[in-house]
């Protein structure tokens, strides 16, 4: 600002004055003040006299120290130059997504404090981190005295001179905090002489400190060391990839720039291609698909450009190319986080997880890394500190594009020394040549495009430090032709998986002391290893699976395997028997035997002490169970022989507290059901915990016992065909039960109310005489009602359900106003089951539903489609079917289906004529199905 002298007199003369003077009205500048302010009213004076001090307060040049007029032009200029970058750009502004950023910062920056707070920008490269940070420091600017911008451009022009020097040089640091005064203060050439000067000069003043796209420790502790170093009320934003490095600097407040939703990834996209929200009509799917591969914002936005003005074959090529990993732009840009990792170890991890361990446990990694040599702890931590990986409920997870990325820098090198081979054709080389190399870490082999495989006698010698082997077949069926070496002597493989192992055994050189997890389902195994006795020290194996293997008849001695947690032999039916020295007895936690036919006993001397889950169902021939832990959390007994529980079951005070899962159906021997209370012996077992419990076919059941009542955190309970069942006792309250099956427990008449939270719901072949009134209460939650074949139903039998919209033809239609406008009152959609004993001429049904979208059926009923049951219903009149002389009056079985989804089903009668009539009704979400079945019967 330059004050003129007798500026009120001539424009042309102009003097500077003290600030001093204007801001007093002294001296010269005070007499003109004086001889100006007459003949004015006091309240102008006034507000002259306000104006001239803001203006003399006002930081800016004094001539006066100027002996250069010229360069205090042009400091003034760059100064003015400087502010006018500080104006929000249109394209930052318009930022997909940035006012939820915004909001989300300012509750971490809570400029309504005045304390000096630190604050972290955190995300990977390409995000959007610099676009959030810029809008956000020109919309916050105008409220500090000082504010600064500090990009790697600042940075490098800032160290010039230094780019050579020590990290730690003391000259270094003064100079950049030099530069970084200066700059904040707005003015040139600041010059400090020791490093504690920089707290003297900014702790009174207010200033907004930005930090872009850094990750120098030593660089950030020089520029905001402290917080002390600054004025009341100061703001400083760190923008960074890494996390741990603002954890380091002690910042506490870290917010996460996240991908953006698919709404918003998809906008992004189309403004850059299309300068519009949303995509024209004939590319949406692409648009779908694309940003389903690319969502980073800085991704999108570059494809967008590329994509701008092209046709749909165009569009549909740049879709292929994303899809196999060939975009070189978008490919750079998944690069830059990945190539700014400076430890080789975390770029080895990365790989692994790219190529392998996507999705998978972190403690199930950690395993199979355990002698690899990597630091797997801090290589996670490093990679989740960069936002390349996210670590959930114990997962470890990489977006897609990442994923594609690792895989492709791994394909960069020769087939023979990749560290992931994953082409079938790649592999097939490999093997049949004999050419692979030590560097080969992992074989994903996909046989099913590969009739027959000869593999060379040196491939596994040369592959010497191979850890994963997985063969699988992802379509097709039928087998390879095989041929392996007799040595296939991996010491170091740590998983082996082999779906349709054609073989009858595994070579007799193989070496599989290291093994973590053995899974071979659908083999041709007849036995593991080859020879009559054959032990093997199985230290680290926790998980083998042989499920489907039908030609399995002997398992190996596994009294060595003493971490085995998990044992999966499910439908492995030629199997007799198990080996007595399954494993250690504190660490087998999982049993699954389902459908092996021909199990007559398990040993007694395996122990089951440890076990969590016990799958013993289809074991037809087993009769007996050994003692069974109190830690079991699933028991699954159904199809099994057995005549008795372990005797551990009846011992006083035994509870199986942790219990949650009990199946005992149609038992092939009734022995265990002979009994008076034949239930009596759960009592102990149905702990609280108890959520899913099945039974069937149990004779002598009349009653439930009271003891159901604890059970309160049951959730499914089926009681099937149980045929003497006839009481439920009404004491019982089962809050949590959501689905419910007493079918075929036909002497079953009442049915109490036990919970109000049922979805689910069978009484079919019950001798249920009416529908409880009580589930007309909840009958919007019902998923399915069936009650099919219950002969007792009494006349006027009734159920409703609830609609939606009343149809505007009847007669008495009512609307109620709400806040957002007309709503209809629900109208109740009732479902009648009649026993008529008068004869009545026809039968139909009325359904009123919306006819606005018929789904591609012009010519049905909307909504209503045929099905193999019989033919589709004609619509007649308001969806009016009748069964008279005209229209419908085959009385055979016909099911509809009504889309909820895109009708509102209003209303649902059914009328029928005199006869036995056996119905079920169904009601989904997305459909509702009818089905009635009558039989003609004159009951004159």
């Amino acid at each position: 600002i330059r004050v003129q002298n007798r500026f009120f007199r001539s424009k042309w003369s102009i003097i500077e004055f003290d600030p001093s003077h204007v801001r007093k009205q002294t001296g010269d500048f005070g007499n003109i003040f004086e001889e100006t302010c007459k003949n004015k009213t006091e309240e102008v004076i006034i507000q002259w006299r306000r104006a001239l001090t803001d203006v003399a307060n006002t930081l800016g040049c004094h001539s006066v120290n100027w002996d250069n007029e010229a360069k205090m032009i042009e400091e003034i200029v760059s100064d003015v130059s400087d502010k006018l970058l500080l104006t929000p750009s249109e394209d930052s502004e318009n930022f997909v997504g940035i006012e939820d950023h915004i909001a989300n910062l300012s509750v971490l920056l809570r400029l309504d404090l005045e304390e000096v707070r630190m604050v972290g920008l955190w995300g990977f490269s390409g995000i959007g981190k610099t676009t959030i940070a810029r809008v956000l420091f020109n919309r916050l600017s105008r409220h500090f005295q000082g504010r600064i911008f500090i990009d790697m451009a600042f940075l490098s022009k800032s160290m010039d001179i230094y780019s050579q020097a020590n990290p730690y040089d003391y000259n270094m640091k003064l100079h950049l905090q030099s530069k970084f005064l200066s700059k904040i203060l707005g003015k040139k050439d600041i010059e400090i002489s020791q490093l504690g000067e920089l707290a003297g000069r900014l702790k009174h003043h207010k200033v907004l400190v930005f930090i872009d796209d850094l990750n120098d420790q030593v660089v950030l502790d020089s520029l905001v060391g402290q917080t002390q170093w600054f004025g009341s009320g100061s703001r400083i934003i760190v923008v960074t990839n890494d996390k741990h490095f603002l954890r380091a600097h002690g910042i506490e407040h870290i917010y996460e720039v996240c991908l953006p939703s698919e709404d918003l990834a998809r906008e992004i996209l189309c403004r850059s291609a299309f300068s519009e929200k949303s995509p024209p009509e004939g590319v949406e799917e692409l648009v779908y698909e694309i940003t389903g591969l690319v969502v980073s914002p800085l991704g999108l936005t570059v494809l967008g450009s590329s994509l701008r003005g092209r046709d749909n074959e165009y569009w549909m090529d740049s879709l292929s190319m994303l899809q196999t990993g060939k975009n070189g732009e978008i490919e750079k840009i998944s690069r830059i986080s990945y190539d700014g990792l400076t430890s080789e170890e975390d770029k080895t991890i990365f790989r692994y997880i790219a190529c392998y361990f996507n999705g998978g446990k972190v403690a199930y990694m950690k395993l199979l890394l355990a002698d690899s040599g990597l630091s797997v702890n801090v290589g996670l931590e490093n990679l989740a500190d960069k936002s390349l990986i996210h670590v959930r409920e114990g997962r470890v997870e990489m977006h897609g594009l990442l994923k594609k990325m690792g895989k492709k820098v791994v394909r960069l090198e020769k087939p023979e020394n990749r560290e992931f081979l994953e082409d079938s054709q790649d592999i097939f080389d490999v093997l049949s040549k004999g050419i692979g190399t030590e560097k080969v870490l992992s074989i994903s082999l996909d046989i099913s495009m590969i009739e027959e495989l000869h593999v060379h006698e040196n491939a596994f010698k040369r592959m010497r430090n191979l850890r994963f082997l997985e063969v699988l077949r992802s379509y097709g069926s039928g087998t390879m032709k095989l041929r392996i070496p007799k040595s296939f002597d991996y010491s170091k493989l740590k998983l082996l998986r082999w779906r349709d192992y054609p073989m009858r055994c595994l070579p007799s050189k193989f070496r599989p002391e290291n093994l973590v997890e053995l899974k071979m389902q659908n083999s041709k195994l007849k036995k593991l290893w080859e020879g009559v006795v054959v032990i093997h020290a199985l230290p680290y194996l926790k998980e083998m699976d042989l499920s489907y293997s039908h030609d399995l008849i002997q398992m190996p001695d596994l009294s060595k395997a003493t971490n085995l947690e998990t044992l999966k032999l499910v439908d492995c039916y030629s199997l007799v028997k198990l080996p007595s020295s399954i494993p250690h007895p504190n660490k087998l936690r999982k049993l699954n035997m389902k459908y092996c036919r021909n199990v007559e006993t398990i040993p007694i001397g395996i122990s089951l002490k440890s076990l969590e889950k016990l799958h013993l169902d289809g074991c037809s021939r087993l009769r007996t169970v050994p003692q069974i832990s109190t830690n079991i959390v699933h028991l699954c007994l159904s199809e099994t022989a057995i005549e008795e529980f372990p005797s551990d079951l009846h011992q006083e005070n035994l509870r199986f507290e942790k219990l949650s899962y009990l199946s005992m159906k149609n038992l092939k021997s009734k022995k265990l059901w002979e009994k008076v209370q034949p239930l009596i012996f759960l009592k102990g077992i149905m702990a609280p915990s108890m959520r899913q419990l099945y039974l069937s076919d149990i004779p002598s059941l009349v009653e439930l016992p009271s003891s159901f009542q604890n059970l309160r955190q049951l959730e499914k309970l089926e009681i099937e065909n149980c045929l003497n069942l006839e009481t439920i006792p009404t004491g019982i309250n089962l809050k949590s039960l959501w689905k419910l099956n007493l079918s075929g427990c036909s002497r079953l008449r009442t049915f109490p109310d036990i919970s109000t939270n049922i979805k689910y719901l069978y009484l079919n072949e019950t001798a249920i005489e009416e529908v409880p009134c009580w589930i007309e209460k909840f009958t919007k939650q019902v998923k399915i009602f069936d009650f099919s074949d219950c002969k007792n139903t009494h006349l006027g039998c009734r159920l409703c359900l609830s609609g939606e919209e009343v149809p505007s033809y009847f007669t008495h239609r009512t609307t109620i106003q709400a806040d957002f406008g007309t709503a209809l009152i629900p109208l109740i959609c009732s479902l009648i089951f009649a026993y008529c004993e008068y004869k009545v001429k026809e039968w139909g049904i009325r359904l009123c539903s919306s006819a606005d979208n018929r789904l591609g059926y012009p010519n049905t009923l909307p909504h209503v489609f045929q099905t193999d049951e019989g033919n589709t219903l004609n619509e007649a009149g308001h969806g009016k079917i009748s069964g008279g002389e005209d229209e419908v009056t085959e009385p055979s079985s016909k099911r509809m289906r009504v889309r909820t989804q895109h009708s509102s089903l209003i209303c649902l009668q059914i009328f029928f004529s005199p006869s036995r009539l056996f119905h079920n009704f169904y009601y989904w979400n997305d459909f509702c199905f009818l089905q009635i079945s009558c039989k003609k019967k004159n009951l004159e």
